[in-house]
């Protein structure tokens, strides 16, 4: 409706008492030789905060207001980016926040709230019964879609001063100089080869000659089954490259590397044990700790790219597997970089390698495999030493905060796969990892023993034959156990008295081979969904700093959970109850409801714990979890907080 902005603006803050007259006229004034929006001229010449300025316009349109640093802190899930077509969102200046799939409420932000027909234009392209427009700054809503929508992270670098100063601050942190196109160049120099560097373009467009034809998803799967075929004797480091690989991709795609820099990064990861499957796992930080490990890294750190000398390896995938074992002190292996001179994909495998080596090896330095939030704790204590230290601080942020959300929705679940045939096992493998299983391989019933007395199983996969023990047998000596684990036979045996043996043993399915791995995981899901509903799912407990409670919040709401998640806070308790998603009641302190709410919305710091097989006595709190925090994002912006 406004394409430049209402210039009647400035003169309703000055009758208003928000702006002087001249400054008013000073607004206008600078619209018209600068061109742009009445709001960004305001803010320009300093007439009036973003703040104020906002508010005031949403005080006019009887609506919220979201702030820049709210825009900007934003992670907005595909789902409800889809509602909106990037093309639209774009002409328009119009940017999808929430949306309520329950209620079919879908929340923009907008500089123009007043914009009728735009808003009947989004309620016909999203399918949404209701459309409601939030006010927002107009540069700052053109940035979140450009960060939300083409991965431009730079969005909001220019926006003003205060902005650039918080960019910088932000890049600081987060590694600079990661996506500029010259220092993406600059981090693929140094080939001692002297072999060409990349060019910014060809680095941005995915276009070279060495990566253009692996860049493809078909060429990525493919390594991926025959280096997980490969890795099928490592007793505990099965499956290993293909963590590592799925690891770097997220990671890159956080950063916001171009496709092509990103495919090279995750051959590398593939790659990197290649030749050195001896006693000693080669991670960045054994290698820097431990003598030996020292000793036969200098062996053998260029292993991968001698045995596959006859491959056209990209150039950053070869430098990822030759430097790898660089420090960032520049005490490593081979010695020639230090800091930011190591490439960027030998330092984002050295953190993604060691990573997976302490969460998954059991044999790793502390002889016991750590939670995420352990491991990045270790990854911290090396940081400026080994590991790049803003790439630490990024990869722990990824890492746990999907963790965290994992083990919150329940999705995330672990399964022992008995097959004595690695060709059998690793197809399933991958399937079940794919939809969000964690998976132990065992290949004889020992094996699988060990696992069930050290592990939380959530489902056994097993076959009949396991050599001079069977599955049968198996099964018999896992309910002596404690924690019983639903069974399910998948077995090349198609007798009947099999089957029949299997059930009266107790088994939750039996299936013969061949079967479809989609089919079977499907079928996995369903009976650990029917298990949960028998014996109740367990908690979930976690860090306020890991994720924050409004994250917390929506995640349970999207997931449609039920249940009570605890809140402590040094010595203040409070409970917020949710029933499919919605919030029931809260308590904190002395408040009830509502205003418990948004007391401990403000919370930095503190612990949770869920309890999912609790059920909420009464429904106090009427508003959507989606008001509820866009209520409490006001709130916190204006400073208001309630009392204990």
């Amino acid at each position: 409706m406004h394409p430049t902005g209402d210039p009647r603006l400035a003169e309703r803050l000055a009758a208003a008492g928000a702006i002087s007259p001249e400054q008013a006229e000073a607004a206008i004034n600078q619209q018209r030789v600068v061109g742009g929006r009445i709001e960004e001229a305001l803010i320009e010449i300093a007439a009036i905060g973003e703040t104020a300025l906002l508010k005031f316009i949403a005080a006019e349109h009887k609506t919220r207001f979201v702030p820049s640093d709210k825009l900007a802190r934003a992670d907005i899930g595909s789902t409800t980016l889809a509602l909106i077509p990037k093309k639209m969102a774009e002409q328009e200046t119009v940017f999808p926040v929430l949306y309520d799939a329950k209620e079919k409420v879908l929340s923009v932000v907008t500089p123009d709230p007043d914009n009728l027909a735009l808003m009947r234009q989004i309620q016909l392209a999203s399918e949404a019964k209701q459309v409601r427009a939030l006010v927002g700054r107009p540069l700052a809503v053109k940035a979140a879609i450009a960060k939300a929508y083409n991965g431009d992270i730079h969005a909001f670098a220019m926006l003003d001063r205060g902005a650039h100063e918080q960019f910088t601050n932000m890049l600081n942190v987060f590694e600079r100089n990661l996506v500029s196109e010259e220092s993406m160049a600059v981090a693929l120099a140094g080939e001692p080869q002297k072999e060409r560097v990349l060019s910014a373009d060809e680095l941005q467009k995915g276009q070279s000659a060495s990566s253009q034809g692996m860049a493809s998803d078909s060429y990525l799967e493919t390594l991926n089954v025959l280096v997980s075929l490969l890795e099928n004797t490592r007793e505990d480091l099965r499956g290993h490259s293909a963590h590592v690989a799925r690891l770097v991709k997220k990671i890159a795609e956080r950063i916001g590397l171009a496709p092509a820099q990103a495919a090279a990064f995750q051959i590398a990861a593939y790659l990197h044990d290649m030749g050195k499957m001896s006693a000693y796992h080669l991670t960045s930080l054994n290698v820097s700790e431990y003598q030996g490990h020292q000793a036969a890294a200098k062996k053998c750190y260029k292993s991968p790219i001698r045995l596959l000398e006859a491959v056209s390896l990209p150039q950053e995938a070869r430098q990822a597997l030759e430097f790898m074992y660089e420090r960032f002190d520049g005490s490593g292996i081979p010695g020639d970089f230090t800091g930011k001179e190591i490439p960027l994909g030998a330092r984002l495998l050295a953190i993604a390698d060691t990573y997976a080596d302490l969460t998954q090896n059991p044999r790793n330095p502390f002889r016991k495999t750590l939670r995420p939030v352990q491991a990045c704790e270790v990854l911290a204590r090396y940081k400026g030493k080994v590991f790049d230290p803003n790439l630490v601080d990024l990869f722990r942020h990824t890492v746990t905060g999907e963790d965290l959300r994992a083990r919150l929705l329940a999705n995330r679940h672990l399964a022992l796969v008995v097959e004595p045939d690695p060709e059998e096992s690793t197809v399933l493998e991958l399937r079940m990892v794919e939809q969000g299983f964690e998976v132990r391989i065992a290949r004889t019933a020992e094996e699988a023993l060990k696992v069930l007395d050290t592990e939380e199983v959530a489902i056994v996969v097993s076959e009949i034959d396991l050599g001079k023990h069977d599955g049968f047998g198996l099964l018999t000596e896992a309910n002596k156990r404690d924690g019983k684990a639903p069974w399910v036979f998948v077995t090349g045996r198609s007798g009947r008295s099999d089957a029949q043996k299997a059930f009266e043993l107790g088994a939750a399915d039996y299936m013969t081979k061949p079967v479809s791995a989609d089919l079977l995981v499907a079928k996995l899901k369903q009976i650990i969904e029917r298990d949960a509903r028998q014996t109740g799912a367990r908690g979930v407990a976690g860090s306020l700093q890991e994720m924050g409670l409004p994250e917390i919040v929506q995640v349970l709401w999207h997931g449609r959970k039920t249940g009570s998640l605890k809140i402590r806070h040094k010595k203040d308790q409070g409970e917020i109850h949710f029933v499919q998603g919605q919030v029931f009641n809260a308590m904190w302190g002395h408040l009830r409801g509502e205003e418990a709410f948004f007391g401990m919305l403000a919370l930095r710091e503190g612990d949770f714990t869920l309890d999912p097989n609790f059920q909420a006595p009464q429904q106090v709190i009427q508003g959507s979890p989606e008001a509820l925090l866009l209520e409490g994002m006001r709130r916190l912006d204006e400073g208001i907080a309630p009392t204990l």
